[in-house]
């Protein structure tokens, strides 16, 4: 019954919105644009799924380590795809075990969790388990992984560390859960013998890894509002370090930029974004919650740019390639926005299913896993310079205007647009009671 609850309570939203405005927005329509950015289909695997067992694939995103692409599905099965081939390195099928958080990769490891607080490490290049140990508690985000220690967040507002070599539980601090809640959880960070992670209540917390003291909890947004409902401001998805700067987003919040070791605030937007961000250089990209993608500078927080052409389309947490910032969405399409000027550069059909983790970024090429299983590769080679064509060749493509301090990156080119799907409402997130 208590597994039902967010389902029900999720339709009931959608039903008591409609009532009060029967003007609600639908998703933007996709139009066509002059594709510049040429995208190549690597390769296509199957991870579980299927039609009939079309999920909301919370905490099960690919993940990315010594040239092996891991997938896990929520009927048990783990697999390792060599990125350039496709090829299958090895696939793993655990009977009864219902996978929901993970995979996490790093240290020659992979390590998943399940519905039940299974947590499972196999040695990433044979798929040789290694270890398992259980918390009490569902788990609904991959692990963070170093040589010595993985950590992972559970739905209870838990944070655990754990020996890397043999999975005894080294550590576990907690965060106050609030009465409702979006469903997921904050995938942790390790930088710097630290692990940093964002938590149902609006806060980021930095932990020892060493011992698991906690050096520093920051409120990323304040609970306001007559309504559980008003008062939602979980910090649901993974901060981006970079140097000694962390970089955070949450619901209803805002977007912000803490001090490593510290946890001070440096600079601070209201922004509300339940998909996250991604970081380059010089620039951090949000995805936010209304389905508007904006770049902002790293060093004071002010905006390069933003895109609203996909708006309300549930868009997921970006990823960033050497030119472009990719995001799928709630139809199974994956969009290039070029990263100097946001404007959309490529765009591709995965699936006819939604994507709801986020895609990950190897250079060029973009690792993508649909709701429906399908996990897929694709890379986006920018186009390189060349000599004067003949007067019948397509022209040049300008190059974007340049922005004050991020140095100008060359834009490039890609495949025909897709034909304007049908808009239909995308998911709504839905919130979990305690």
């Amino acid at each position: 019954m208590r597994a039902l609850l967010p389902v029900a309570l999720a339709a009931l939203l959608v039903m008591a919105a409609c009532s009060k405005d029967k003007d609600v927005e639908p998703p933007a329509k996709l139009v066509a644009f002059p594709q510049t950015l040429p995208v190549k289909e690597l390769w296509g695997d199957k991870v579980g799924g299927g039609k009939k067992q079309v999920k909301l694939r919370l905490g099960l995103g690919p993940a990315y380590d010594n040239g092996l692409v891991f997938a896990a599905s929520d009927q048990g099965e783990l697999v390792a795809v060599n990125l350039e081939s496709g090829r299958q390195a090895w696939v793993k099928k655990f009977k009864k075990m219902q996978f929901s958080a993970g995979p996490g990769a790093g240290a020659g490891l992979v390590v998943v969790g399940s519905t039940k607080g299974w947590v499972i490490a196999l040695q990433g290049a044979s798929g040789k388990e290694l270890w398992r140990t259980r918390v009490n508690s569902e788990l609904l985000s991959a692990p963070a992984i170093s040589e010595k220690i993985v950590v992972m967040r559970s739905v209870d507002g838990r944070l655990h560390g754990f020996d890397a070599s043999d999975g005894k539980a080294l550590w576990s601090v907690e965060q106050q859960v609030p009465r409702l809640s979006l469903r997921g959880t904050a995938t942790p960070v390790i930088a710097k013998e630290i692990a940093v992670s964002g938590f149902d209540n609006g806060k980021v917390m930095a932990v020892s890894l060493a011992s698991g003291d906690t050096l520093w909890d920051t409120a990323l947004a304040t609970p306001h509002g007559r309504t559980e409902l008003d008062r939602l401001v979980d910090v649901d998805s993974a901060v981006s370090v970079v140097g000694d700067n962390v970089f955070a987003t949450g619901f209803q919040g805002r977007t912000a930029m803490i001090a490593l070791d510290s946890g001070q605030i440096w600079w601070a937007h209201d922004m509300s974004s339940y998909h996250g961000l991604a970081v380059d250089e010089d620039n951090l990209f949000v995805t936010e919650s209304d389905g508007t993608v904006v770049a902002l500078r790293q060093r004071d927080g002010s905006e390069v740019w933003h895109n609203d052409k996909l708006k309300r389309r549930g868009l997921s947490t970006p990823a960033v390639t050497s030119t472009a910032v990719a995001v799928a969405d709630f139809q199974g399409y994956l969009h290039w926005l070029d990263k100097q000027t946001g404007v959309l550069v490529a765009r591709q059909h995965i699936a006819k299913f939604r994507v709801t983790n986020p895609p990950i970024a190897v250079r060029d090429t973009v690792i993508v896993l649909t709701d429906s299983g399908k996990l897929a590769a694709y890379r986006a080679t920018p186009r390189v310079a060349v000599a004067a064509q003949p007067a019948a060749a397509p022209p040049a493509v300008a190059a974007p205007p340049a922005v004050a301090e991020p140095p100008a990156v060359a834009e490039p080119a890609v495949a025909q647009p897709p034909a304007e799907p049908p808009a239909t409402a995308p998911p709504t997130p839905a919130p979990t009671p305690p």
